[in-house]
């Protein structure tokens, strides 16, 4: 069975407290006098201390999402992808060591985010709640004690964002790594269809329908009518709005263009927006396997382009996390006792073996009952 890092299932949880630059939703403060929280300090990057109790709430955080709360299932679940209390508590600790690193690489870089932003992403978030009571209580399922410590972990999300793109790479995107990410999307360029439009007003039906007919008949130029008569910006480029795997066309334009050969002309399609006449003007059939860059669309190489460069920009970041790493002051304490997610796995293993053992026995033992119920049947037959 494959190990399934705690990090990653605290991220596929919901939680926000434990990972690589990941955020702490809750504090110490709020489990006061909870069950399983020690205090003192689990590790210090440079200083900065982290708290032992951050690091059990996360931990929790987990358990609870993933109801597994009680020891028996913990534990289970524990020896299924090999962990042991010191390795999930090894784990969580290197994600919050590598996320104060950020934090203070960020705040050396100047980044400040601005409150008015964090606003904006708290009011839009709030606003789908339809209580001040709901609201409240989302945070509290989220692990979050208050609005204010769900607003710090937007404020660092951010922060964390920001630094993440000063780094950039000196480095070209090579044609192989471009082509690899061509391998990975291919289907979804496979059969993009490319389009020009012209758009008239809805009440406009006569004009839509007299400019199609001279379109058909070859009177007008498709080009040089989208540059007269079309209502949006499109109209000077000739109608031309890209490509559909990079677009999200309104659901009826999108199945005008599905019935259209290139170079083939729609008829009028009406929309939210008006009226539109369509003509595809190109149509990608991807080959099994793209082997040249230059049989690519030029907007799909741009595109898988800035997907290798961004990771070029990747790799400088976790080249400069590495060295962070090797050169900061970064000291991890003894794990304490008393932790609420402790559990003596070797007892736990051995206790397993012994109720295995049992079973197998009681197994045997009905097996047996069963030959000797069949033999004193026979007796009786005879």
């Amino acid at each position: 069975m494959k190990k399934r890092s705690i990090v990653k299932m605290a991220l596929a949880a919901g939680m926000t407290a434990m990972c690589m630059w990941g955020l702490v939703g809750c504090s110490s403060d709020a489990a006061e006098g909870s069950n399983g929280l020690t205090g003192g300090v689990a590790a210090t990057v440079n200083g900065v201390e982290i708290a032992e109790d951050d690091v059990t709430l996360s931990i929790e955080s987990v358990r609870t999402s993933y109801g597994i709360t009680d020891e028996a299932s913990w534990a289970s679940w524990m020896q299924s992808f090999g962990y042991t209390s010191e390795t999930v508590r090894s784990e969580v600790i290197d994600g919050l060591v590598e996320q104060e690193l950020v934090r203070q690489g960020a705040a050396a870089a100047g980044i400040v985010i601005d409150a008015t932003e964090i606003d904006s992403y708290v009011d839009s978030m709030k606003g789908q709640f339809d209580s001040e009571e709901a609201w409240v209580s989302a945070l509290q399922g989220a692990g979050f004690e208050s609005e204010e410590k769900y607003r710090e972990t937007i404020e660092l999300s951010l922060m964390v964002q920001r630094f993440e793109d000063t780094f950039e790479s000196d480095e070209e995107p090579s044609d192989e790594s471009i082509l690899e990410y061509a391998g990975l999307y291919r289907t979804s360029f496979d059969g993009a269809k490319r389009s020009s439009h012209i758009l008239f007003d809805a009440s406009d039906e006569a004009t839509a329908q007299e400019v199609l007919a001279k379109l058909n008949s070859g009177e007008l130029d498709f080009a040089e009518a989208a540059a007269e008569y079309s209502l949006d910006g499109s109209g000077a480029n000739g109608g031309d709005v890209g490509w559909d795997a990079l677009s999200s066309f309104v659901t009826e334009y999108q199945a005008g263009l599905d019935e259209l050969e290139k170079g083939e002309i729609s008829g009028l399609v009406t929309s939210q927006y008006g009226i539109h006449i369509i003509m595809c003007t190109d149509h990608y059939v991807a080959p099994e396997e793209i082997t040249d860059v230059e049989t690519l669309p030029t907007e799909f190489y741009d595109v898988l382009y800035d997907m290798a460069y961004e990771q070029l920009c990747q790799e400088a970041y976790q080249t400069w996390l590495t060295e962070q790493l090797e050169t900061s002051e970064i000291v991890i304490n003894d794990m304490p006792e008393g932790l609420s997610y402790y559990v003596d796995m070797e007892a736990y293993a051995a206790e397993q073996e012994a109720l295995n053992a049992e079973a197998e026995a009681e197994g045997q033992d009905g097996e047996t009952s069963d030959a000797d119920a069949e033999s004193d049947e026979e007796a009786a037959a005879e």
